[in-house]
């Protein structure tokens, strides 16, 4: 039976029509930063880093500050925002690598928000990390729903910011320097974001796009271009050097080269990252794209603390609790603004508490593409747009495969979190009130233990067992 409903949610093809519809169709830019945490963009609290494009984009138009990934690590969250649905129920729902280069592919019969998008007309494009399967395989982004993928394929070799080839759609791209990962002048995220700023350069107006841009910065390893940004932070913190797997002929994909100054470039990663989101927003402007495109900046989890880095160091968390792969709010709330210049308020804010698996919903109404119905998302366009009325989730869950599998469920004020789910899946929860309590210091399961016993009823509701990635003890 599990089995069955299963298969049910993952491929039907059921859909309903999307409503209220804008009469004038946007263009459509997603950008998507690779570990980046709450708290590492100005507007949100950062003060050791400078981040004034994306404190602008923010300004000029909506900050969302109850938004949330996916999970808590690469793949399943990129799942989640692709197909509309939480890490109960998507189709990839961990980081399991195959070979010869890749990940678990999303299966074909999965409906992704760029199938949908290019169904309706929009042209579309993908330039990062992919991670949702290798060239070739039914996951490969050209079988998705992109017509243009460029970069690295496999989030395992996107450790790496000089390897020795990317993918341009299904042909291998070598870099010559680079060969057994020799750190040479290839840097992979300034290859990305050529292929991004041409893309845009080919734009004319005439047929609206889906522009996918899962950047890796500022990612472990920590390593960017001897420039003027790495200039800038060298000497303004105290340095703790790395040690890691350098680059060579015996280097390992998936390793992280040592660093002298880990905080200096983690700092100059993410000002690299501000650089790209300012090259995007003045190329929309300088294309006359820039009054009918809207644009989302966000991250893919919360701060990781690999290769030296330090997400303390920089409240990388903005106060809260967790880094990658925690489900507890520094894991899993993200940074996230959206600008649409006429349509969304400059300068507003929205305490929607909302998550991934909205945003195939949302960018399917703005597109007037039909909107699968055995999703878990909702639509934010009357939130984005001021006009309608905006739905409300009853609650929203997520669930992590990794150190002995995490469970969270947030209701209202309400957050349960549930650690070692596989071999205790009726174990014990905590329970805080975010609203008094955003840090999640007090574990108030004690004192409110209906609430929690209802939270945990939730938990168990939310998941469906997958047989590509099983969360019960085997």
């Amino acid at each position: 039976m599990t089995k069955y409903i299963l298969s049910i949610l993952l491929l039907a093809p059921f859909y309903t029509n999307a409503q209220n519809r804008p009469a004038t169709r946007p263009n459509i830019i997603f950008i998507l930063a690779d570990d980046l945490g709450y708290g590492d963009v100005g507007i949100n609290g950062q003060h050791l880093i400078k981040t004034p494009n994306i404190d602008r984009l923010a300004r000029e138009g909506m900050q969302f500050t109850q938004f949330y990934a996916g999970t808590s690590v690469c793949a399943p969250s990129r799942s989640s925002l692709l197909t509309g649905k939480h890490t109960g129920h998507t189709y990839i729902r961990g980081n399991k690598e195959v070979q010869p280069e890749g990940q678990q592919p999303i299966a074909d019969s999965v409906t992704t928000v760029a199938e949908l998008l290019r169904q309706a007309g929009y042209a579309t494009a993908a330039f990062g990390k992919w991670g949702l399967g290798p060239v070739g395989s039914e996951g490969d982004p050209n079988r998705q729903g992109f017509d243009r993928f460029y970069g690295y394929n496999c989030q395992a070799l996107a450790h790496r910011y000089y390897p020795d080839h990317l993918w341009d759609n299904a042909q291998k791209i070598a870099l010559p320097g680079n060969e057994q990962l020799r750190q040479a002048n290839q840097y992979a995220p300034d290859l990305i974001q050529k292929q991004t700023l041409r893309f845009l350069d080919d734009r004319d107006g005439k047929q609206p796009f889906f522009l996918f841009l899962p950047y890796i910065l500022p990612h472990a390893e920590l390593l960017v271009p001897n420039d003027s940004l790495l200039a800038y932070y060298k000497g303004k913190f105290p340095e703790k050097p790395y040690k890691g797997a350098d680059y060579g002929p015996n280097a390992k994909t998936g390793g992280y080269t040592s660093q002298e100054y880990p905080r200096a470039t983690f700092a100059a990663m993410v000002a690299r990252l501000d650089l790209y989101v300012g090259q995007v927003m003045a190329k929309l402007k300088e294309k006359g794209l820039d009054q009918n495109t809207l644009v989302i900046f966000t991250s893919d989890n919360g701060p990781h603390t690999e290769g030296g880095a330090d997400p303390a160091f920089f409240n990388s968390g903005g106060n809260l609790r967790g880094v990658k792969r925690d489900l507890y709010e520094g894991g899993i709330r993200e940074p996230f603004f959206a600008r649409w210049p006429g349509t969304i308020q400059s300068g507003s804010k929205s305490d929607y508490i909302g998550a991934f698996w909205d945003l195939l919903p949302t960018f399917a109404q703005l597109a007037g593409a039909r909107i699968p119905k055995l999703i878990d998302g909702l639509s934010f366009v009357p939130t984005l747009t001021g006009r309608g009325v905006q739905k409300k989730h009853d609650f929203l869950y997520w669930e992590f495969h990794e150190n002995g599998g995490r469970q969270a469920v947030r209701q209202g004020n309400w957050k349960a979190v549930r650690l070692q789910a596989i071999n205790n899946p009726n174990g014990p929860v905590e329970l805080y009130d975010l609203s008094k309590d955003p840090a999640e210091a007090h574990n108030m399961a004690a004192q409110y233990p209906d609430k929690a016993k209802e939270l945990a009823r939730l938990m168990t509701q939310s998941h469906i067992e997958s047989p590509l990635f099983p969360f019960a003890k085997q």
